[in-house]
């Protein structure tokens, strides 16, 4: 009994470890190794590319985001604006109406994201596609940085680097997310480095046109999901920490955990559907870097959490409370843990310049995330139109 408790509590602590450190450093190593390989040059005759936006009710954003559009460094002769506004009843239209640059596909009827992706490719003749949302801002070199990895044909796609914008004084959500997408995108470069980034995310990422996979209406992360089907065709997922996605950060950690908790159901029904992630006799670096990323992240690190907390306690009962047991250390730091994440529960709408204390909170609050997602998925409950998560000072 006391064996197997042993042996339990240690694969759970091995488990988060290996998740949130050991693999990230492992990675590194990996594509620090790699690294020093001359980078792919800028092609003497650049590409036309499609910016295509997938949009519904943006009025609020539609001026900046085309001034934003306008102020990208690259030729306007070259770079063709298309905005797929299905479904929109604000006056997303008619602002757009103003700007003669910018191709408008609209239809009344709202059938989701990915139903407006797959009718507005159609009208799309360039060789790249970058995918953009209306309430993300874009560096100015970020489509060059993008067209320049292409010019490896080993590439089928890239993914562009999101960024939160900061303020010195942070709320628990704002805190959390700019922290969580400095971490992940360290990962994801180093990722990319070693062999594939595992997946893009929809604020900004390219693909080869002719690698488009239609995929089903009710998927949830299209992005991520359109990214691994070319990367399981055998191409590479590329990463330009130079191309940016500037994005506000979630206006509460209410906003925050609705958007969470559909990438966590759109997570699940990724894993059933791309099974061919799991082969690593045919993709043994890609599944490596899949489950290791990924995988063990949604699946078992929530476990873990759970399960940690009673294995721990039943580990100090049966070999006693003492100060110099490593169970009961374990568990003190576990306590410590849990007070921090019931300081940035208490806390979380407080601006503070130690933001860093909100960073327990919202790790409970992404493995919670999870656990919901789950349960939604199951039981069929997450929509899959996109309900846009408020940012700060909308």
């Amino acid at each position: 009994m006391v064996t197997a408790l042993i042996i339990l509590f240690w694969v759970l602590v091995g488990t988060v470890v290996y998740t949130y450190v050991a693999y990230p450093l492992l990675i590194a190593v990996i594509a620090r190794l790699k690294r020093g390989k001359e980078q792919p040059q800028l092609p003497a005759e650049l590409p036309h590319v499609t910016l295509f936006v997938t949009a519904f009710n943006e009025e609020q954003f539609v001026d900046e985001k085309i001034k934003n559009t306008h102020a990208i460094d690259y030729p306007s002769d070259k770079l063709h604006i298309m905005w797929v506004t299905d479904g929109s009843d604000d006056n997303t239209n008619n602002l757009l109406a103003k700007y003669t640059d910018v191709k408008v596909l609209f239809e009344p009827e709202r059938r989701g994201k990915v139903h407006a992706m797959k009718r507005g490719l159609q009208f799309v003749d360039t060789e790249i596609v970058v995918f953009t949302d209306a309430n993300t801002m874009l560096s100015a070199e970020s489509v060059k940085e993008m067209v320049r990895l292409f010019e490896n044909p080993a590439v089928g796609c890239v993914a562009g680097e999101k960024r939160i914008s900061r303020d010195s004084r942070e709320n628990a959500a704002s805190s959390g997310e700019g922290v969580y997408w400095r971490y992940e995108s360290w990962i994801k470069h180093n990722d990319a480095i070693a062999g594939s980034a595992i997946g893009a995310a929809g604020e900004l990422f390219a693909m080869r046109r002719s690698l488009y996979q239609p995929i089903s209406d009710n998927t949830l992360l299209d992005d991520f999901e359109i990214s691994l089907r070319i990367a399981l065709t055998g191409y590479k997922i590329g990463y330009s920490p130079r191309a940016c996605a500037i994005e506000r950060p979630s206006a509460n950690i209410g906003e925050e955990m609705k958007r969470k908790v559909r990438i966590a159901a759109g997570s699940i029904q990724t894993m059933l559907r791309l099974g061919g992630l799991f082969n690593f006799f045919r993709h043994p670096m890609l599944s490596f870097q899949y489950v290791s990323h990924k995988v063990v992240r949604w699946i078992a690190v929530p476990l873990a959490m759970v399960l940690l907390i009673p294995v721990n306690i039943g580990l100090c009962v049966l070999n006693g409370f003492s100060i110099s047991n490593i169970y009961t250390i374990m568990l003190i730091l576990q306590a410590l843990f849990y007070t921090f994440v019931f300081f940035g529960f208490a806390l979380q709408n407080k601006k503070l310049s130690v933001s860093w204390i909100y960073i327990p909170y919202y790790f409970y609050l992404a493995n919670k995330a999870m656990w919901i997602g789950f349960w939604r998925f199951c039981r069929d409950k997450q929509s899959v139109n996109w309900e846009r998560a408020k940012r700060a000072s909308e």
